[in-house]
């Protein structure tokens, strides 16, 4: 028996085929008609229903380019289910170059929208209705705030078993087991029993390849593990890639002032160890910034003029911490080997710890 059409937003798209949807979302000042752009390829045979968005906030722009290259993988044309791709769900913002839509609200606090609502509240209303409701399982593509730079990571709620497994297979180097936030895309896909998860990594405004490169092969591997495309052939990895961190926590400037890092991304760091040097333009006060316990820095606020309280250093927490310094190591030398060592010296992580 043939494989019925996928239909969305009033669009059938037949087995074995694929097709870019533009769904209406509202228009600019000047009367120009904004669309949101969904790329689906259904494949011949029956599977899971995996959309992978991204840009829900828009200057997190280091997605959009993950889902380019995502939907060129040749894998795809032996493809079991159905991807629905939506590399720019803010649009508004990812026009504006912001993380915000043109009335201050956050997108990803919206959800499940009204259509009626504010702005966030119709768009959010939309991506449920016509995208989110179909599908089965979800990749949300993130990556860290302006002048904060975020190691890959998956954040997921793991009592969820199917999302325990999509985190696992994902492959980032740590998984932050986070509690789910009010109005987030991942809470309300979570609420319709709907496995997420959400991959952070980099920095906004801004292109990483290592970060790019993992996000790709992330998505394509929990595309595997949902037996959406054939199991790559060849040895497998010799160890597990990821570990979970039992919680993490921001370290924050106890003055104003400006910072000299001392930390870097990705590093082992003991309790009490210092991460960072604060001090006034003359160097008269001066202060340590440490680390309120051991784990390993996963996200560095880059810029060095810091105000009292700014959130500075994000820091993970491990049961077993030298098994997360190992999925560090695993991590660092597989983008090594990929990219080549003429990247390592100017990459933000020339300096981590080996």
């Amino acid at each position: 028996m043939a494989r019925a059409p996928f239909v969305i937003a009033g669009t059938e798209v037949k087995p074995g085929t694929r097709a870019t949807v533009e769904i209406p979302v509202a228009k600019l000042y000047t009367h120009t008609p904004l669309h949101l752009p969904v790329e689906i390829i259904h494949g011949r045979r029956d599977g899971p229903v995996l959309m992978v968005c991204a840009a829900i906030h828009g200057d997190e722009i280091n997605g959009v380019e993950i889902i380019r290259r995502v939907l060129r993988n040749s894998a795809l044309r032996h493809l079991r289910g159905t991807l629905v791709a939506v590399p720019i769900v803010n649009i508004f913002g990812f026009i504006q170059r912001t993380r915000y839509l043109p009335d201050r609200r956050d997108l990803n606090r919206c959800f499940p929208g009204s259509e009626s609502g504010s702005l966030g509240g119709r768009i959010a209303y939309l991506l449920r209705t016509q995208v989110m409701e179909h599908v089965t399982h979800i990749i949300d593509l993130h990556t860290g705030a302006i002048n904060r730079f975020n190691l890959p990571q998956i954040r997921a709620e793991l009592k969820n078993a199917d999302t325990e497994r999509m985190a696992e297979a994902f492959g980032a180097p740590i998984i932050l087991n986070a509690s789910l936030r009010d109005g987030s895309l991942r809470a309300y896909a979570d609420s319709l029993d709907i496995p997420v998860i959400t991959f952070e990594g980099g920095e906004a405004l801004r292109f990483d390849d290592v970060v790019i490169s993992s996000g790709v092969k992330g998505v394509v591997r929990v595309m595997r593990a949902l037996d959406m495309i054939p199991v790559k052939k060849g040895p497998k990895a010799p160890r597990k890639r990821s570990e979970t961190a039992a919680m993490s926590s921001w370290v924050r400037a106890d003055i104003d002032g400006i910072m000299r890092p001392v930390a870097r991304l990705g590093q082992r760091v003991n309790k009490g160890q210092k991460l960072a040097m604060l001090a006034d333009p003359f160097g008269e006060v001066e202060t340590a910034v440490v680390s309120p316990f051991s784990g390993i820095v996963i996200c560095v606020n880059n810029l060095p003029l810091v105000n009292e309280g700014e959130a500075i250093y994000h820091v993970a927490r491990f049961d077993e911490l030298g098994e997360a310094e190992k999925a560090m190591d695993y991590f660092r030398s597989s983008y090594e080997s990929e990219l080549g060592e003429e990247v390592v010296p100017v990459h933000p992580w020339d300096e981590m710890q080996r």
